[in-house]
């Protein structure tokens, strides 16, 4: 599965897990969001209206650079632009392949999320 993040209009390509939290997420599509930046490694985007299946999740996910994660406890999406150490609360939903740098702005910013394929 494949999805872009449309920001000001410039597409970033992202490759989905076939997992049933990224499942669940490409149900809810096409939707608009807002980003946020938090502590200087992620953004994050917190959904509605309602939160992502987490039937099989593993344990002590560590987030790599670009990955997409769903984040449990706070029910948002998550898009590391920064490493993370291991966490049980990460579901490693996808990652962003193409147009990173779109998502490299300050502040809070729009987004629309739209199924690719």
């Amino acid at each position: 599965m494949t999805m872009n993040i449309i920001v000001d209009g410039t597409p970033v390509k992202a490759v989905l897990e076939d997992n049933p939290t990224s499942r669940d997420f490409v149900a809810l599509l096409p939707m608009t969001v807002q980003f946020e930046d938090f502590a200087g490694r992620e953004k994050i985007s917190h959904l509605a209206p309602r939160r992502l299946s987490t039937e099989g999740r593993t344990t002590d996910y560590a987030a790599n650079v670009w990955d997409i994660t769903y984040y449990v406890p706070w029910g948002n999406i998550a898009i590391f632009y920064k490493g993370y150490e291991p966490s049980r609360d990460l579901i490693k939903m996808g990652r962003i392949v193409s147009g990173q740098q779109a998502l490299m702005r300050s502040g809070s910013f729009s987004a629309r999320i739209e199924r690719a394929d």
